[in-house]
């Protein structure tokens, strides 16, 4: 994958909450989740806990054993420091595996869009409140970005077993652009142009760059992420250091060089 990673903290949180990395083999965005304590840390240290791992994956499997592992990182935060209960962060993330398969993970309510043969189409669901009621019909789905129960979520990663983790194989092919983001995109600009964006900017960097710079400009009231990914031709350069970005670049601002080294 050729991939970037752009992050703001907006002009309305004190805290950058989200957290995000991008590498040639993987890509993933985490949003602490709102009114919890230390949303910056849940999400920072998952994110890290994930860039510093073997860029190498087998399959499904393996990728949600990874998640969980980095999951349980977050209940030994808690079990070190009570005061962090509660602490937790959404996780959407892409992983080249062996065979050339493309790994999707999804917790939460940031997404993951593809743009393929100039159409934009969403490949995750939201686990949210206003998403149960769209499902049942109660509210359109034009609507959601408006209901003001709409940052409430049904699933997260808190550290506990329990907690739900899901991982679909998907083909990747050539040409493929894929879009994490957090909410703070979704809940501010329209899908129409988000596809604009991606379908006229080549550099992914830039791509995502302006994606970010989009919703500042709606006044998007939450920390703004995204990473932009294209399926290139070739083998992923391994030894590439991940881009790391948001929280996860504050608090883990040290090169991963040593982890990818031994893992």
């Amino acid at each position: 994958m050729r991939a970037g990673v752009s992050s703001d903290v907006g002009s309305y949180r004190e805290v950058n909450q989200d957290a995000a990395f991008a590498a040639p083999w993987a890509a993933a965005v985490a949003d602490g989740v709102g009114g919890g304590p230390a949303g910056d840390l849940a999400s920072a240290a998952l994110v890290h806990r994930l860039a510093a791992g073997s860029p190498r994956c087998a399959d499904a499997t393996e990728l949600a054993g990874r998640i969980r592992a980095a999951n349980w990182d977050l209940g030994a935060h808690v079990r070190r420091d009570p005061a962090l209960a509660g602490m937790a962060t959404t996780c959407t993330g892409l992983w080249l595996a062996a065979g050339g398969a493309l790994l999707l993970a999804h917790t939460g309510d940031s997404r993951a869009y593809l743009l393929r043969g100039g159409a934009l189409t969403r490949q995750t669901r939201d686990d949210s409140f206003v998403q149960a009621l769209i499902d049942q019909g109660l509210v359109r789905a034009e609507d959601a970005w408006s209901h003001p129960r709409r940052n409430i979520i049904t699933a997260s990663l808190s550290g506990d077993e329990r907690d739900v983790i899901r991982v679909e194989t998907r083909d990747a092919l050539l040409g493929d652009r894929w879009l994490l983001c957090s909410d703070g995109v979704t809940d501010y600009v329209p899908e129409p142009d988000v596809a604009a964006i991606l379908a006229t900017t080549p550099d992914p960097s830039e791509a995502a760059a302006l994606i970010v710079a989009l919703a500042l400009d709606a006044a998007s009231r939450d920390n703004v992420t995204a990473v932009v990914c294209d399926i290139v031709d070739g083998a992923p350069d391994l030894a590439a250091v991940p881009r790391l970005a948001g929280a996860a670049a504050a608090r883990f601002g040290e090169v991963v060089e040593e982890g990818l080294a031994t893992a």
